[in-house]
């Protein structure tokens, strides 16, 4: 009976034993909460580095099991993208003045491959003396870029976003073609939507949306295309 017992108690441990890893799996780092510069705000606490460049520090709560972080800042204005990696949760950019800018953070750590995306806020970065913004580039919701899509009675709706620090976005207007340097199709739109335009099966167009505000500064979407199937 002893001799049965003991057997008994040696499968278990084998059991037990083929049951574990051998290791706790490792967490991934977790998702940065920004906090400055703010979501659609001025920027106005620069410190002036030369003529039409201030530093402005980045900001972000510290994220659960990250050990450093890449800012990601993208120039609204030329599209151009930097990346800056920093070990502690604020690094210090230096960045042309009258200019809008976005910004994300990415969490990593040495010990995963996993990373985590925050969300991306945007910002105008003001200058000495500046009193009027231009508006933020619009951002093109519909078609996205390069879309394929499919023309129901052979119209397509046309949509972006459209934003100003100065909240004073006066109207939009429209350049669309299949040209790659598309021609001003509509102006002066008050809404952020164009319905019922036009389009041919098998047609690649291109197009792009410029916000006017009140003082009559401008600003350029970029030109986006889609193809109709």
């Amino acid at each position: 009976m002893r001799k049965v017992r003991y057997i008994l108690i040696l499968a278990g441990l084998l059991v037990a034993g083929c049951g574990k890893n051998g290791s706790d799996p490792i967490p991934s780092p977790e998702k940065a909460m920004l906090t400055f510069p703010e979501m659609n705000a001025l920027c106005t606490q620069g410190t002036v580095v030369s003529a039409g460049k201030t530093s402005v520090v980045f900001k972000w709560a510290s994220a659960a099991n990250a050990e450093s972080y890449d800012l990601s800042l993208k120039n609204l204005l030329t599209s151009v993208i930097t990346t800056t990696s920093a070990n502690t949760n604020q690094l210090s950019v230096t960045l042309d003045v009258n200019t809008p800018y976005s910004w994300s953070i990415t969490s990593r750590s040495s010990k995963t491959a996993e990373i985590s995306q925050s969300d991306t806020w945007k910002f105008y970065n003001s200058g000495p003396g500046v009193l009027s913004y231009a508006p933020y580039p619009a951002e093109i919701t519909a078609p996205t870029m390069k879309q394929r899509i499919a023309a129901t009675g052979s119209k397509v709706t046309l949509s972006w976003l459209g934003s100003d620090v100065d909240n004073d976005v006066a109207g939009y207007d429209v350049y669309f073609g299949t040209a790659a340097t598309p021609p001003l199709f509509k102006s002066a739109l008050t809404a952020p939507t164009l319905t019922d335009v036009a389009v041919s099966a098998g047609s690649t167009y291109y197009w792009k949306v410029v916000t006017t505000d009140s003082k009559g500064n401008t600003s350029d979407s970029g030109i986006y295309q889609f193809t109709v199937n």
